[in-house]
């Protein structure tokens, strides 16, 4: 993702969460652990800390982080968590499932607040509103908005008759699959679903969906398949597959189609407030569990002119951004 796309997010954080109300003690270092799949390098995440900065919060001075990067290893996550608690951080930030789960299995008190699909779903809360326990966070609705992003793709690929999914081997709910080939079959198409675990799974997965005769793939909320994205696109584009993904961001990074919330948005500007608050000594039940309000459609042409697919016009229209 461009470090300019969060540039213009950060710009309207400030009105969002007054300087005043953030007020640090004098004199104390206030702990922050993240348990994340990518290095601190990476502009998102450099964005993520930079909100910190914007109110106050300075590295060095009154800041410290203990950064862990488990990448796609996952069984990294207990021992890098079980690290983090004994740093004896304030806050743990998580980002994806595995993270989120892997933190609360470390901890009962540390305050956690992740970015994952489903908080409920996954059962991380009982209550968005009033969160029990430690964990705390953002809640992007993933599985909510499969069944729409599958609609959508099925409308973007005129004729289609066979469609292949992605989704996630250790994570998504298999009755959520059922509803998926359920409401693909009223509209007369034949919805096959590959479960995959880890990367490697990914190109046979897709190569076997082009075999079968797919024509258009749906890659379903996962933080497996966040990670490899770029992998799915370089892999859809050399079969000429179009993909739907789950933010705007992936379409455009590339994909043909994405519609959901933007990721930037929740990880770099909500979250950081979150882990504030918390800092301030807000017990994690006073902090609600997130969800996104604002949903786009993106379109990439390019992409689709690549692969040979001519998008309804009625859908160009419905869409929020289209890249030429």
């Amino acid at each position: 993702m461009r470090r300019r796309d969060f540039i213009t997010i950060l710009g309207g954080a400030s009105a969002t969460l007054p300087f005043a109300a953030v007020a640090q003690q004098a004199g104390r270092t206030y702990r922050l652990g993240a348990l994340m799949a990518h290095p601190r390098d990476v502009p998102v995440n450099v964005a993520f800390m930079e909100e910190f900065r914007r109110y106050g919060f300075i590295e060095g001075q009154n800041l410290a982080v203990e950064w862990r990067v488990f990448g796609q290893d996952f069984g990294l996550i207990p021992q890098y968590a079980a690290e983090l608690v004994s740093a004896r951080v304030d806050v743990i930030a998580t980002a994806g499932e595995e993270a989120t789960r892997g933190a609360q299995q470390a901890t009962k008190t540390i305050p956690i607040v992740g970015l994952v699909d489903d908080m409920s779903a996954f059962g991380h809360v009982k209550s968005l509103a009033r969160p029990e326990g430690n964990t705390t966070g953002v809640s992007v609705m993933g599985f909510d908005l499969d069944g729409k992003r599958q609609e959508i793709l099925i409308e973007a690929v005129p004729g289609i008759r066979r469609l292949a999914a992605l989704a996630d081997d250790l994570s998504y709910p298999a009755a959520k699959l059922e509803a998926m080939q359920e409401a693909a079959r009223a509209r007369n198409v034949e919805l096959s679903i590959y479960r995959v675990a880890r990367g490697e799974d990914i190109p046979p997965a897709i190569d076997t969906a082009h075999a079968s005769g797919a024509t258009a793939l749906n890659i379903f909320a996962s933080t497996v398949l966040w990670a490899n994205r770029q992998l799915i696109m370089d892999r859809a584009a050399a079969l000429h597959l179009p993909t739907m993904h789950e933010f705007p961001e992936e379409a455009e990074e590339g994909a043909f189609a994405a519609y959901g919330p933007r990721i930037g948005r929740l990880f770099v500007e909500v979250m950081p407030q979150q882990i504030i608050k918390l800092f301030r000594g807000d017990k994690v039940a006073d902090v609600p569990v997130e969800r996104p309000t604002k949903f786009e459609l993106v379109i990439n042409l390019k992409t689709a002119k690549a692969m040979g697919v001519t998008v309804p016009p009625a859908l160009l229209l419905r869409a929020d951004k289209l890249i030429e």
